[in-house]
């Protein structure tokens, strides 16, 4: 079954001929960059979006990830942090994000030549609350791995198979995402949330999120993993850390990492709707 996926992905490309990768360097489009890139050759490019709402790491990672595959990568900015729209953090906020990101690729691709932009979306993504796929969508992109029926493990599966070194890389959503609706982002909340992001990977947690609440941050960690963050962690050093981020309070949630919690605020007819999403193409 994964092996007719991936015939069926790469034929996909092969019918394009040309295509422009929205490439965030997640594990994600970094698939979708590698098939384009096997199928079309120079033919494929991928551009990554510079903001505020992404770390330095994860562009670093982007560059890195495109030389390891190949293809031709640019970059360019987008401006999304200008829209009222989009920083009043409503629950569509995304869709705010991908107008912004798709009406600053759509016109370059069209000037470079390339009939068709493409994303990342996959087939489980069509099942979340994700209002950037309709901004997508309207926009005339195309999502081949949803259109292949590929689902986030089995994108993994295959990165892992085409000997991708980042097949486990941990999903990395904008810093945005770090927010409850309704609380307005500024670039400095993005800031002190990739700070302090950054700070505990480099202590050794990888699958994580530092959701920001005011002047809080809650850290969440996998599950399995709280005890031992408690136990092995300075824990004062790291509030001091986290207080010279610009935070007074640091808690830790004993729930643990889960994809998608600030959804769970969301009235269930909001997000059943997500259900009726379709990709174009």
């Amino acid at each position: 079954m994964l092996e007719r996926k991936l015939a069926r992905l790469k034929a996909i490309f092969a019918e394009m001929e040309r295509a422009l990768i929205a490439y965030s360097g997640g594990i994600d489009s970094s698939l979708v960059a590698k098939i384009a890139y096997d199928v079309l050759g120079d033919r494929a490019l991928a551009i990554t979006a510079v903001s505020p709402s992404l770390l330095p790491e994860e562009l670093d990672d982007a560059q890195i990830q495109a030389d390891e595959i190949g293809i031709r990568h640019e970059l360019v900015e987008t401006h999304e942090m200008e829209n009222p729209n989009y920083t009043a953090n409503p629950v569509n906020r995304c869709y705010f994000c991908k107008s912004e990101l798709h009406d600053t690729l759509k016109p370059l691709a069209l000037e470079r030549g390339y009939p068709y932009v493409v994303d990342g979306v996959n087939a489980d993504d069509l099942k979340d609350y994700r209002p950037g796929i309709q901004a997508a969508k309207e926009r005339g992109v195309r999502s081949p791995l949803a259109e292949a029926g590929i689902a986030k493990a089995e994108v993994r599966q295959l990165s892992k198979q085409l000997g991708l070194s980042w097949w486990d890389k941990p999903a990395q959503p904008c810093l945005s995402s770090r927010f409850p609706y309704g609380e307005e982002i500024t670039i400095a909340k993005l800031q002190r949330v990739g700070r302090a992001e950054v700070y505990l990977r480099k202590l050794g947690w990888k699958n994580l999120r530092v959701r920001s609440e005011g002047d809080t941050a809650r850290i969440e960690l996998l599950p399995e993993q709280i005890k031992e963050f408690v136990l092995t962690t300075d824990l004062p050093q790291l509030v001091s850390t986290f207080q010279s981020y610009g935070f007074v309070y640091v808690t830790l949630d004993l729930e643990g990492y889960r994809s998608g919690k600030l959804n769970q605020v969301l009235n269930p007819s909001v997000l059943q709707s997500a259900t009726h999403q379709v990709v174009s193409g």
